[in-house]
């Protein structure tokens, strides 16, 4: 809980304010599981804050809760086309990747759960990013995955949004988006090791 709390205070996620007149706070709770290696042991014990999303009220403290999520037929070409011709298939996780999304909304939380200062107890939470669990969170984060590929050359597919491909002389390069899951596959495995580096600097 302390690692996650420290993480969202690095990251500016909210600022301690007086709830303005008229406008109400949404709760949070902690969420906790166990992370395991494939072996079954033991990985590490891991702490999330999650806002409570069905506090929020629709056109008031959000609007778009479009969440990116790759098509099945997509999928299956892509992986028929990544197969058929030998090529590595790389899983990308960016670490607390809706954190990163800006929220364009004034929302605000109450303070996280053991983590109250009794002389400040009174404040609330004016949230900058999207936390998980906000409605326009995984719509926030998309947002900001979008520009950071376009910058890096990419395409977003007419046929469908969460697709993204990138054609030079030198490689062919396609990248499937899964709310916060990604896939990279590509003729060129130094390219694909390179934009999986390039992305986790950019959302560091």
């Amino acid at each position: 809980m302390i690692d996650e709390y420290s993480a969202l205070l690095r990251n500016n996620m909210w600022s301690l304010v007086d709830l303005p007149a008229g406008r109400k706070i949404i709760g949070c709770k902690w969420i906790f599981r166990v992370k395991e290696n494939p072996d079954g042991s033991i990985n590490k014990y891991k702490a999330r804050l999650v806002a409570k999303g069905f506090h929020q009220t629709t056109r008031f403290d959000y609007t778009e809760t479009f969440s990116p999520v790759v098509k099945p037929t997509t999928i299956r070409v892509v992986l028929t086309i990544a197969l058929s011709r030998n090529w590595k298939i790389q899983q990308l996780d960016i670490n607390n990747a809706f954190l990163n999304g800006d929220l364009q909304e004034e929302v605000y939380m109450e303070q996280p759960k053991g983590f109250i200062e009794k002389s400040i107890s009174h404040l609330v939470c004016k949230l900058h990013k999207s936390l998980y669990g906000l409605k326009q969170a995984p719509h926030s984060w998309f947002e900001k995955l979008y520009e950071a590929l376009i910058d890096l050359g990419f395409t977003s597919a007419k046929s469908d949004q969460s697709l993204f491909t990138r054609f030079t002389m030198d490689h062919t390069t396609f990248l499937l988006v899964y709310v916060d899951h990604i896939l990279v596959t590509g003729n060129n495995p130094s390219v694909i090791q390179q934009l999986i580096s390039q992305l986790n600097k950019f959302f560091s």
